[in-house]
């Protein structure tokens, strides 16, 4: 019989502190998009999404152009 995996506390951050977190995060990706690249209209994304208990943490959070993001979110693997 398959086990459950057990539910852990989601970690979210209070507002200042996940400010800081996205500038760590864009600095890390270097101010780019981590799909296409772009450099403007940067947005962070939850790659395990906090409505699936993705934890504000820099290894959950990537740099995303805001067409990326969108296409993302609607479920296309590129920004086309």
């Amino acid at each position: 019989m398959p086990r459950m995996k057990t539910k852990q506390p989601r970690i979210k951050l209070e507002p200042e502190a996940y400010r800081e977190l996205c500038s760590r995060v864009l600095e890390r990706d270097g101010w780019r998009c981590q799909f296409c690249g772009a450099l403007e209209s940067l947005q962070i994304h939850h790659m395990e999404w906090r409505s699936h208990l993705g934890r504000d943490t820099l290894e959950n959070l990537i740099t995303l152009c805001s067409k990326c993001h969108a296409s993302l979110h609607r479920g296309a693997r590129d920004c086309t």
